[in-house]
């Protein structure tokens, strides 16, 4: 497992909103869906309004979120 950084905008009613989500996952594809399930789970966007600017890889001492920290043992 590996932590990925998440950038990108979603479209809600009339505005683009951005978002920097940091999750776990084996690959940057599965990244890319962890991240559609929760935009769409938490803010009901289709996935096709959601856009993916860049996925990119981060060691877990860069994590800032405290679910990725816990889950890869990183930031102790």
């Amino acid at each position: 497992m590996n932590a990925y950084r998440v950038t990108g905008n979603f479209r809600m009613r009339d505005r683009a909103v951005p978002f920097t989500m940091e999750v776990v996952a084996d690959d940057a594809e599965g990244a890319t869906e962890r991240v559609n399930s929760l935009i769409g789970s938490k803010h009901r966007v289709k996935r096709r309004k959601i856009e993916i600017g860049e996925v990119k890889k981060i060691s877990p001492k860069e994590a800032t979120d405290p679910t990725v920290k816990f889950h890869l043992g990183g930031g102790r």
